[in-house]
């Protein structure tokens, strides 16, 4: 999956990257040209191993965090850090130029000479954190080069500082917090980030909710968002609950506190309040080992099935890659059962407890883990349901939150969304949305403004209800917020919950998203504020990542940033789409087309058949399908990939093989499907 918009599979994780989820992305943009196979660089001098975390700071002085296990060497003007894998680096490079365009020239000449991909797009970015002149360059690689490549630079005073992105995909997905610990803190020589510790918040009194209602609306529009709703909840009471825009396009109908939208991964937070609840009734410890409560449960690495506690499960810190192409290409009929036999086939990339590494296998497993416990004689996904119904719905009044389809749609609910191929707002495809239904502790709950905000003011009273009684006792409610793992400098991320001390005050919150819907739900411990946002289109993810900066600026003061970052966020995206779309032959090229065989298989994916009608090519893949498109990559390869609205972006290359072939990959994984 290269498109931008590639977020079916992203989505459902959501609480740390918005990046497709076969990579991760520059913290900027990604990407340069293919190396010309018989150029080899020329070493660059002994690094320096690195034991911790260590603060470093460029050639002219800029600052920056080295990541523990990785080596840093110095070449000229050129500050590189390398992975353990040293097939990736980062560089960061400080030039004396013009203007960004003949210093990232200059950054590419002092860091990697040879390089030749070509320039897709440059996008602007705000100033921001003391940086001018901020620009993203992305490049376009080949695929089966399995490599992402980009460039961002800025400006301080007279110093340009580029930072190059180049790194495989497999080591930039496994390694996304270390890339972020360098560019977290990539700031100019003795500049301090804006604070809010320490700081009064503001009431949220009308005039002030007034210009966040404000600000929703705007960046809707701005975005191609139908529809939004959000809530906030502040000293234990709700001081604003509603809905903008459209439930669905081409209709009247508005989202308001009760409209149901999917919440994705916010699910996860909702399931380890259940595994909190049921350490509270001493029926289990967090450290419990999971196989004296499940026995069948199992791993593909034996050492690792032995040492996963329960904590575990939900902690994104066992070492275990992302592996979710099994369930969202093949899930009609399948069952929790089912979802927990893909565990037995992962094998993990890097040490337990090692790095940050997000598996929604894992957590669908930990709820399912916790449901078996209440609930032994029941199915696993009957007895997770019942578990959330009596140990969180029930208690909280979450009266409307249901993982049951069937009800949601029939009701006052959202309708998916995402830009179509010419980046028009449409609407998305929901069957897709019904992948994680067997994997539904990860992400298939459905609810609204008004459940989560009793959901929120239990997290920000510590388990005591709005009628003064105790829900759960305090500590096994806050354990899931102690850090677990760490993403960068300024995000921790415990079991379920992530929290962001950027800006000095820590902000408690989990992300959420699927085809067409995005969600984040966030809570300000220390100031008994909390806020719910819901959306039902791709972008979506834009505008809930920079709510929270928006809600900071109102109740602190914060220098004014929300707007401009959201307006960059938009049109960097937007320009994204069209410069993939100047790529694409859309419909299919035909002779590439009349190449294909007219059934494909893989044993973990499932099966491809292939039709054309009235001239498109037709990739259906059982439980859904997607016109396809093509694009000759610049090592000459063919790729073919979808373009239906919300599920666009899955790539699949064509094979060199005697006996016809297409490759779909992920990150850390590569599936053939062969002629059959």
């Amino acid at each position: 999956m290269r498109s931008i918009l590639a977020g079916c599979v992203a989505a459902i994780c959501a609480c740390a990257s918005t990046a497709p989820p076969h990579r991760a992305e520059a913290p900027a943009t990604v990407a340069p040209a293919v190396v010309q196979p018989a150029v080899v660089p020329a070493p660059p001098p002994p690094p320096e191993p690195l034991v911790v975390d260590t603060p470093k700071s460029t050639v002219e002085g800029a600052t920056f965090i080295a990541p523990a296990g990785w080596s840093i060497s110095v070449r000229g003007a050129a500050t590189i850090l390398t992975p353990p894998e040293g097939d990736s680096h980062i560089a960061l490079v400080d030039v004396r130029a013009p203007d960004a365009a003949a210093a990232v020239a200059a950054a590419w000449a002092a860091y990697r000479p040879e390089a030749t991909w070509p320039l897709k797009v440059v996008t602007d970015a705000p100033d921001k954190d003391g940086w001018t002149d901020m620009h993203w360059y992305s490049y376009q690689t080949s695929p089966n080069e399995k490599r992402g490549v980009g460039v961002g630079v800025r400006r301080a005073g007279g110093v340009w500082t580029v930072a190059v992105y180049d790194m495989t995909w497999a080591v930039g997905e496994k390694r996304s917090a270390a890339v972020s610990l360098i560019f977290d803190r990539l700031l100019p020589k003795g500049y301090a980030r804006e604070s809010f510790a320490g700081r009064k918040a503001h009431r949220l009194d009308q005039a002030r909710v007034a210009r966040l209602g404000e600000w929703v609306e705007k960046a809707m529009q701005q975005l191609g968002v139908p529809g939004a709703a959000i809530g906030l909840v502040q000293d234990g009471k709700v001081v604003f609950a509603g809905g903008f825009g459209l439930r669905e396009l081409g209709k009247k109908q508005k989202p308001d506190a009760d409209t149901r939208f999917m919440i994705a991964s916010n699910t996860k937070a909702l399931t380890t309040l259940m595994l909190a609840k049921l350490v509270d009734e001493n029926r289990i410890t967090w450290d419990t080992p999971v196989t004296s409560l499940l026995p069948t449960f199992k791993l593909g690495d034996a050492e690792t099935t032995r040492q996963i506690l329960v904590k575990h499960l939900v902690c994104a810190c066992t070492g275990l890659p992302r592996q979710d192409f099994e369930w969202v290409f093949q899930f009609g009929g399948k069952t929790p059962n089912d979802a927990m036999a893909i565990l037995a086939t992962i094998q993990p990339t890097s040490k337990f407890g090692e790095m940050f590494q997000y598996s929604n296998l894992l957590a669908g497993a930990g709820g399912f883990v916790g449901g078996h416990v209440l609930y032994p004689n029941l199915e696993l996904g009957a007895a997770y349901d019942q578990a959330m119904r009596t140990r969180v719905f029930e208690p909280l009044g979450m009266k409307a939150t249901t993982f049951d389809y069937a009800k949601a749609l029939k009701g006052n609910h959202a309708f998916p969304h995402a830009p179509d191929i010419d980046g028009k707002p449409a609407k998305g495809v929901m069957e897709i949305n019904y992948n994680v239904i067997p994997l539904r502790p990860a992400g298939a709950g459905w609810s609204n403004v008004r459940d989560l905000l009793r959901y929120v003011s239990a997290e920000l009273a510590e388990g005591v209800l709005p009628d003064g009684s105790r829900y759960i006792a305090k500590t096994p409610l806050l354990e899931r917020r102690a850090p677990q793992v760490t993403i960068g400098k300024d995000v921790s991320y415990g079991m379920g919950l992530a929290v962001d001390t950027k800006y000095g005050t820590p902000v408690v919150h989990h992300g959420g998203g699927l085809t067409g819907f995005h969600s984040d739900m966030l809570w300000l411990p220390e100031h008994g504020v909390g806020a719910v946002v819901l959306t039902n289109s791709n972008p979506g993810w834009i505008l809930r990542d920079v709510f929270q900066r928006k809600l900071l600026e109102l109740l602190f003061d914060g220098r004014p940033e929300a707007d401009d970052d959201l307006a960059a966020r938009g049109k960097t995206f937007f320009q994204h789409l069209a410069a993939e779309r100047k790529l694409l032959t859309a419909p299919a090229d035909a002779a590439e087309a009349a190449k294909l065989a007219r059934r494909y298989a893989n044993d973990a994916l499932g099966e491809i058949s292939v039709s054309q009608t009235h001239g498109a090519t037709i990739f259906d893949f059982g439980e859904w399908k997607s016109e396809m498109a093509t694009r000759k990559n610049p090592d000459g390869t063919i790729s073919f990939i979808t373009t239906v609205p919300g599920i666009s972006g899955f790539e699949f290359v064509v094979g060199a093989e005697a006996k016809r072939t297409l490759i779909v990959r992920d990150a850390q994984h590569e599936y053939v499907f062969t002629e059959q």
